[in-house]
């Protein structure tokens, strides 16, 4: 009788145990919704009809993800992020030095597929869609400086640009580590009648975020 109870009981404590083994791989495997936060440094590349040496600059990155596995090592992640791009610029105006900074600001909405090699390494790839919400220009020489702040409506830019993004996640339950590598496949220059320099974007973001 004795080895009996003491069955019943080591089973009880086995099955517990497995039951709850199973239940943290499904938390783990489920959906997951979560914010994040961090820093672009963008620049341009493919730029024409400009007189000007351009470089990085820094701004802010932020927002919420949606991560949807199918299967162990598959899934999609849809995101929804402001984030600052731009670049700054030197050159000369009748013989004067200047610095410029301009500072664009973006509504992105990438849908990654999402590979998962290994439960803490997440890689993805995918679209994006920007939305060019304002622009801020910055304007500095010897002789004087402006700042001008654009919110677009009729304008000849253009406000949706198709982007690829790729990058990876560092999953340290509940943190999340990531990094992105983004460029437009588009122009910022709509229809070609624009007098603003012709360019497309290119960034590196940097995010610490949180999952639930």
């Amino acid at each position: 009788m004795k080895k009996f109870l003491l069955f019943s009981i080591v089973a009880i404590f086995t099955v517990q145990g497995i039951s709850a083994q199973e239940t943290k791989i499904d938390d783990v495997s489920g959906i997951h919704f979560g914010f994040k936060v961090g820093v672009n440094r963008s620049n341009i590349y493919d730029s024409k009809s400009q007189n000007f040496s351009d470089k990085a600059k820094l701004g802010f990155a932020g927002g919420a993800f949606l991560a949807i596995p199918f299967g162990k090592y598959f899934g999609i992640q849809p995101e929804v992020l402001f984030s600052q791009k731009g670049f700054k610029a030197s050159g000369e105006v009748l013989g004067q030095p200047y610095n410029f900074t301009r500072t664009l600001n973006f509504i992105d909405v990438p849908i990654f597929l999402a590979i998962k090699p290994f439960s803490f390494v997440t890689i993805l790839a995918g679209p994006q869609l920007s939305y060019l919400t304002s622009q801020k220009d910055a304007f500095d020489n010897t002789l004087y400086s402006s700042s001008q702040e654009q919110q677009f409506q009729n304008t000849n830019l253009r406000k949706n640009i198709l982007c690829f993004v790729g990058g990876l996640d560092i999953n340290l339950v509940p943190a999340v580590i990531g990094a992105r590598v983004g460029w437009d496949v588009q122009s910022n220059n709509g229809d070609g009648s624009s007098s603003d320099p012709k360019y497309k974007n290119a960034w590196i973001q940097l995010t610490l975020g949180f999952r639930f």
